[in-house]
């Protein structure tokens, strides 16, 4: 009975009607009329499936449908008026994408190298102790930074460096560490850091903070275990037998401390000298040790781990002292070598920048590197070498194909002690033409171991300095308290028991009139605010027209949105004992900044005689007199009074650094030209 079913189910589906499947058409033309039911064309024997193997459609009169099967789109698509666009469109594909390929290629040929971001705008200096109490105790902290950001970036700021604030046993907190990994207490705790880091970064900026290697104080770990002669850390500082005769000290050599007398210090528990190149609290660790090394690389990598963007490592130059210990010579030396007690009184050939000092520091940029591979995360180095002559001081850049620092921070203009055109331009030019091609300036007005501008040239210099810095190429440096012009206090009734020279210069932030000129809301501050706090603050400053924080913040933007000033030339036409008179201009843009400062008394200047081709009125860009601006002047006369300065803009197409006679006055450091028409800059000009 099964078996005759299917039989009949057999011979049920070979005579089932088996026409072709067109799918879904969606023109109606095209299909086929429903054919007759008694036509030939239904009947069983038409319509049967062919048990061995389908038959040849018949598509001579079939057109192009959708979901035709491959039999009839193969048909179609060998034909010409449908193979030929195909083909044409293939190949503009392919142009197209080879075209692109090309262009990104050659726009990345002679593009040049994009500003990094310590090159993009400047860098603000903060004396942590000094800057803003959150805890009432009289002492600025991390918190306190962290609170006042929102300040810092009306300044236009794109980097904050903070000096060191480690944890430290002596007052004045830069020097003689005692744990490199820890904060000191008075600043907080590491998880305010991690936040300060972290609010930092929240707000676009970048953090660089102080290390200073070259030694700890005696109280570390690591010296404590030295004196003891504990393991590896036998020979982790610098010790060597020395002589004790009626209690005094006979040292090994006639090497002096920075700060005067002799650099041995006899200790009783090793029963030797150790080194010190600065305090005897501060002893020389000793870099010719590779544990030493490797202990600073560590310490360095536990730093960028935590989220730091750079550092400004201090004193390289007294990482290593000569192997022979022999006596360095005398300045005069007709004096009597027992009175040699000052560190000027000494050339310091055996104790500072000896031959594998820059080995160590090229090794400090090496373990940087290798938390610089993500894009956006460089991370920068800078070096501070004080007291280096101008070619020392050069030679941290690094040689041609050995990066070092990406800069040695440039302390000549926090020198300046007398104000005038000459020597602003000398310390201009001396940089400029000893910096090696390719690399980048910078520029620093005051610091935490200078006297404050106010203080060394007086206030009428403060906005003129700004201008100066803003205005020339590389990276302008601010302490804090510049941009409102804050001066050194009066030397009375210091509580501190370090170097009083030191601390005039680290009052605390003046931000307003209240009670302690509200850095804090303690009874007391650690150093007293200067005695102008009352008109010379950040509230006062912010509702005045002309004030020096108004015209900072006017040549902070002004730095950031103009190519001429961020990328451009510089060519200098002029100094003399009262002003200088130097120029900014990039290839493809028609216009020309003219800086005229006066560093002395009224001067009468006529830029005619500078330039010939310069018109004969030129607009006022920024003046230190905020009334002056978007005035016309006659170039023919132009008078400035004492510490004024002056942005002159104007157009021409005949640049200073195309021409003969300047070509020797004029500076860039990574030649770029502007296309108006794409709106990039490239280099092959």
């Amino acid at each position: 009975m099964a078996e005759d079913k299917g039989k009949r189910d057999s011979i049920g589906m070979s005579m089932k009607g088996g026409r072709t499947n067109n799918g879904f058409v969606q023109n109606e033309d095209i299909l086929e009329m429903d054919p007759d039911p008694g036509s030939p064309e239904d009947s069983p024997q038409h319509n049967a499936v062919d048990i061995f193997g389908p038959a040849e459609p018949d598509l001579k009169n079939v057109r192009p449908y959708a979901g035709m099967p491959k039999e009839v789109l193969f048909r179609f698509s060998g034909q010409a008026r449908y193979r030929v666009p195909r083909e044409i469109l293939f190949w503009l594909t392919v142009a197209s994408v080879l075209v692109l390929i090309g262009a990104t290629i050659g726009i990345i040929a002679i593009s040049p190298k994009c500003l990094d971001w310590w090159q993009a705008g400047p860098m603000y200096r903060i004396y942590p102790r000094s800057f803003k109490d959150s805890d009432k105790d009289g002492n600025g902290d991390l918190k306190g930074i962290q609170d006042k950001l929102d300040y810092i970036t009306t300044l236009n700021i794109k980097t904050v460096w903070i000096t060191s604030f480690y944890k430290s046993s002596l007052k004045d907190f830069r020097h003689g560490v005692e744990d490199f990994r820890e904060i000191d207490p008075i600043f907080g705790t590491m998880k305010n850091f991690e936040n300060l880091v972290a609010a930092i970064h929240d707000k676009g900026l970048k953090l660089i903070i102080d290390f200073i290697p070259n030694h700890t104080s005696d109280k570390h770990a690591w010296f404590q275990w030295s004196r003891n002669r504990t393991g590896k850390y036998t020979d982790y500082y610098i010790w060597h037998d020395c002589t004790r005769a009626n209690g005094k000290t006979i040292p090994p050599n006639n090497w002096l401390s920075v700060y005067g007398n002799s650099s041995w210090h006899f200790d009783e528990v090793r029963n030797q000298c150790y080194f010190h190149q600065f305090m005897k609290e501060q002893p020389d660790l000793n870099f010719r040790n590779p544990d030493v090394q490797e202990e600073i690389k560590e310490i360095i990598q536990f730093w960028l781990s935590k989220g730091v963007d750079g550092f400004s490592f201090d004193a390289v130059q007294f990482l290593l002292e000569a192997k022979h210990l022999r006596d360095e010579a005398q300045v005069n030396k007709n004096q009597v070598p027992d009175t040699v007690t000052h560190y000027s009184e000494l050339y310091h050939d055996f104790t500072t920048t000896q031959v594998g000092m820059h080995d160590i520091v090229r090794s400090f940029r090496q373990t940087m590197d290798q938390y610089s591979r993500e894009p956006g995360r460089y991370r920068f180095m800078g070096t501070e070498a004080h007291g280096e002559n101008i070619a020392k001081t050069m030679m941290y850049y690094g040689l041609p194909f050995i990066q070092e620092a990406d800069f040695p921070f440039n302390s000549y203009l926090s020198k300046l002690d007398m104000p005038s055109g000459n020597s602003v331009f000398e310390v201009i030019t001396s940089w400029m033409e000893n910096m090696p091609e390719g690399k980048w300036p910078n520029w620093m007005t005051g610091g935490p171991d200078n006297d404050r501008l106010t203080s060394r040239l007086g206030k009428q210099y403060v906005n003129v300095m700004n201008m100066l810095v803003f205005t020339l190429p590389g990276t302008p440096i601010t302490y804090y308290g510049e941009e409102i012009g804050m001066r050194n206090i009066l030397a009375t009734n210091l509580n501190e028991t370090y170097d009083v020279d030191t601390l005039l210069s680290k009052s605390p932030m003046q931000w307003d009139n209240s009670s302690n000129a509200g850095f804090s809301e303690g009874n007391h501050t650690w150093l007293p605010t200067s005695s102008d706090y009352h008109t010379v603050n950040v509230d006062v400053q912010k509702t005045q027209p002309r004030s020096a924080l108004k015209l900072y913040q006017e040549l902070s933007l002004l730095h950031a949105n103009e190519l001429l000033l961020s990328r451009g030339w510089f060519c200098y036409l002029r100094n003399d004992n009262h002003s200088v008179v130097y120029t900014r201009e990039l290839d493809g843009i028609d216009r020309v900044f003219l800086m005229v400062l006066n560093f002395g008394e009224l001067s009468l200047l006529n830029l005619k005689e500078m330039i010939s081709d310069i018109p004969t009125r030129v607009r006022i860009r920024l003046s230190t007199n905020s009334a002056y601006e978007g005035r016309e002047v006659d170039t023919h006369a132009i008078t400035l009074d004492k510490g004024e300065g002056l942005i002159l803009e104007y157009n021409t197409r005949n640049l200073l650094h195309h021409q003969t006679a300047f070509q020797d006055r004029c500076f860039v450091s990574d030649r770029a030209c502007y296309s108006s028409v794409l709106n990039i800059l490239y280099s092959l000009c």
